[in-house]
Parts: structure tokens; sequence; C-alpha cells
């Protein structure tokens, strides 16, 4: 997993305090277990937390470039780090390790913030060039790699995780109602939000690049977005063929690990399909983990055992108290702020099983998501197709007034709760859409409020309104 952290002084004469620095990376020891290392001078700070996947001898961080003055800290994986390196070789770069760090740095030497542009990976990583005097923070594309900054008396901190900063004794800690607000809504806080005002999560796609000089100056750059286009729809055979090419192709580059490699096998289609393209790319038997409940119902490792059978994997399995809430506490240590899913306490069991097998397990997290597997996308279509034969104005006063008599009739069968389809008919299509996914909606969190209601936005939801137009064209 691994960890970095950093101090960074706009004023080069500004020495870091030590103490403070390995204090914050210590607050993430559990994200690297197996090294750490330190950079301080220049007025930079730089801290690592390893865990050991890639050149177990020779990947320590903070890692240089040739003559010692760009020096990395990075927490990821390069999934293309070997095509990257031997063109940078090609162009004169000298590499000491076998490390996907090192290629960070001499992309960074040849390309400057274009570097992000070469990279193709999952990454959260500090460059400082005592060159340039130049720092560089950057995130991936979808964000898989955390990061959390806060400018504080003419210092900018950074770190993994928010307890991270939180070390610092002027890290601020005042809660952000909109923040609040938005957890409400969605369960989470969104980034660049955090909890807490004047702290934010680097978003994905996005970079910071700043000078060492006053005044201090903080603003984060986008050098990546999802194409938005219209989509071409292949042949049904073309497009099944291209989607199990993708899918292997992905699986396949994140199979490179010098430590043991498996796989979170639940027995639904994400998490089989990438267990039957590892047991087709790996010599030897794959690694799966199941984690069951005891009550029949929830309990689905049937499932996943006839998958483990058919591919012949090393299956582990462990069945779990369906109140194991006594890891409700150790949750809120480790997500640090707000965290509404359910999911977490499975997560975090199976995550625990497999680390006694494995030190890497891929997941297929995300592909109900990628593909419109939630029944929220489809009802979300049928109410499109009303939107655009019914204008707003007539929409907003019929399906505005069912919304607000009709009852909400959470026992009743599902055709019979059309609360939420009324509410959500009175909308435009993004307004609509949030509705959806609210865990609370307006009308109910309005009324947790006071009468001062500043905390209420929808900054949201522009967020989730190409999400929405995306959902209706791929399920249309």
């Amino acid at each position: 997993m691994c960890g970095i952290a950093g101090i960074f002084s706009f004023n080069s004469e500004q020495q870091i305090d030590q103490l403070l620095l390995e204090k914050m990376n210590n607050a993430q020891q559990h994200r690297g277990p197996n090294d750490q290392g330190y950079y301080n001078q220049n007025g930079v700070g730089l801290a690592h937390r390893r865990l050991s996947i890639i050149d177990l001898a020779g990947g320590h961080q903070p890692i240089f470039n040739e003559d010692g003055q760009v020096v990395v800290v990075f927490n990821g994986e390069i999934y293309n780090f070997q095509e990257v390196a031997e063109q940078l070789k090609s162009k004169g770069h000298i590499f000491s390790t076998h490390s996907d760090t090192e290629t960070i740095v001499h992309a960074w030497e040849e390309w400057g913030v274009d570097c992000v542009q070469h990279l193709n990976g999952m990454f959260a990583f500090a460059i400082w060039d005592n060159h340039k005097k130049e720092l560089f923070i950057a995130r991936d594309r979808f964000g898989e790699k955390p990061l959390h900054y806060a400018l504080v008396n003419n210092h900018l901190i950074f770190g993994s995780e928010l307890k991270v900063l939180k070390q610092h004794p002027q890290c601020p800690t005042e809660i952000d109602p909109r923040a609040i607000e938005d957890y409400l809504t969605l369960g989470y806080v969104p980034d660049p939000k955090c909890i807490y005002k004047n702290i934010h999560k680097l978003e994905a796609g996005h970079y910071l690049h700043i000078q060492q000089q006053l005044p201090a100056e903080v603003k984060s750059e986008q050098y990546w977005d999802l194409p938005w286009h219209a989509p071409v729809y292949p042949a049904a055979e073309q497009a099944e063929q291209q989607l199990i090419g993708k899918l292997k192709q992905a699986v396949d580059m994140r199979l490179v690990s010098e430590v043991p490699l498996g796989a979170f096998l639940s027995g639904g289609v994400d998490s089989s399909a990438i267990v039957a393209m590892m047991s087709q790319l790996q010599n030897s038997a794959v690694n799966t983990c199941a984690i069951g409940f005891d009550v029949p119902e929830f309990n689905e490792t049937d499932f996943a055992q006839k998958v483990a059978d058919r591919y012949k994997t090393n299956h582990h399995v462990e069945i779990i108290d369906h109140e194991d809430f006594e890891l409700i506490d150790k949750l809120i240590q480790v997500y640090d702020e707000p965290y509404a899913d359910s999911s977490a306490l499975p997560t975090y069991r199976v995550c625990e099983m497999a680390r006694k097998h494995v030190t890497v397990s891929l997941s297929g997290d995300g592909g109900d998501e990628i593909f419109a597997g939630y029944r929220r996308y489809k009802l979300h279509l049928n109410e499109e197709l009303a939107r655009q034969k019914i204008p707003l104005a007539l929409r907003r006063p019929i399906f505005g007034t069912l919304g607000k008599i009709y009852p909400k009739a959470d026992w009743a069968p599902r055709f019979l709760r059309a609360k939420t389809t009324f509410q959500s008919l009175a909308m435009s299509s993004a307004h609509a859409y949030l509705n959806s996914m609210s865990k609370i909606r307006a009308d109910q969190r309005a009324k947790l409020y006071s009468l001062n209601k500043s905390c209420m936005d929808t900054t949201h939801v522009p967020y989730l309104t190409k999400l929405s137009m995306a959902k209706s064209l791929l399920i249309h």
C-alpha cells in the first residue's frame, strides 16, 4: 500500500522539524510496515512508509536522480514502468534500481509536469526538484491513491491519510458544514472537500505545481478528464471480444509483483471475471479469498466456491458474525472522516483475511458502476424518457405535488414505492439522479438544519451530471 508525507516551506531558509516529520510518517505505519525513509533539506521534508512489492532490494525511498538533486516519494504502482524506463534510457537517463519509483524521477527530468501523461498506474507522489526549486505532487487519473493537503503558516503539509496531517500542531480541525451536507447526501465527503475546513483532497487527475517562493500559493491543476463523446456501438460479438481483451490486458499489467498475489472472490460477475483472467495468465493456482456471513440469506460463499472449483484456485473462506459491530470503532480510525457504506465492514474483514495469505489482492470493485449494474440506472433511463416527452414546466407542479403527498412506503412492494420517482420526475436530469443517490434527501436534510441553511448547496450536482448522462447512454 505504502504512504507518503511531507512538509514544504515556501521559505527555503526555513528548516523542517525532523521529529514532526517522523511523527507524521509514523501515523501511517500501517500503510508501510517494511521500510521507511526521509529527505530533509532546503525547506523541504519528505517521508515514506513502504510496503515492498517490486524490487524488494533496491526500492527504498526516497529515490533520487543521477546527481541527487531530484527526489521522489511515491505511493502506488506504475504498470507501464518497464516500457517508460526503456524509453528514458534511450534518451540518456541512467537508472540505479529496477523499481517503478525511479521511473517517475527520470520522467520528471525529461517531461516536467507532462510526466503524468506517460504514466499508466495508480499513484500519489511528490517530487522535489532542487535545481528548479519546485515541488510537484500528482494523483492518478481515477484517484485510486489518496492525497490530503493543507496550507498552514506558509507551509504546505500533505500525506496519504488525514491522520498524517493531524499530527501537525497547526493542522486545521474546524468542521466544514458543507462537508456535512455532502456526507448526509452521498454518504461520504467527495473530493476536493474534507470534513475539516481548509484541508483538501487532491482530486483525481490533478496535480500541484508549486514554486518555493513567497507569497505562498497553492492551486491544483487538472491534467486528465474522462473523454466525453457520443459512444459508437460495435456489433455484439466485436464488443464482447474488445471487452475481454481490455479486461485481460488490465489484469495482466497488475500481476507484476515480487510478493504473493491473489484476488477477492465474491462469486459475482466482476470478481469472477478477474479470477478467470488470472487463471489464464498465471502458471500457478490463483489465491482467492471470500467472506461469508452466519445468516444464510446474506451468505454468498457458495457462489464463490463454484468459481474457485472451476478455476482450481487456492481458496480461503471465513464466516463472520453479522453483528460484527466491534469493528465500527476501528473503521472510524481507518477512514478518518464520516463514511456511510456498510460494505466497509466485510471489505475490512476480507482484507484482514487475505493478508494472512498474500500481500497484494485484485478486486472487482467498480464493475457495477462501469457497466450500469445497479437497478437505479435502469430506473433513471425510464425517467429520462418521461422528461423528454413532458416539459419541466408541467412536470414540476404535477409530480412535485405527488412527491410531497405520496407516503414513503418502504414496507410496500417495489412497484408501489413511487415517492422517489415522483420527486425525481419533478426535477432536471442531474438533480433527479442526485435525489435517487441521496442517503438523506433534500427535504429531509432541510428539516435537520437550523433556520440558517447556508451549509446546504448543490456543488455535488455537476459532479454527478456527467455520470448521470453517461449511464443513460450506456444503458440505452
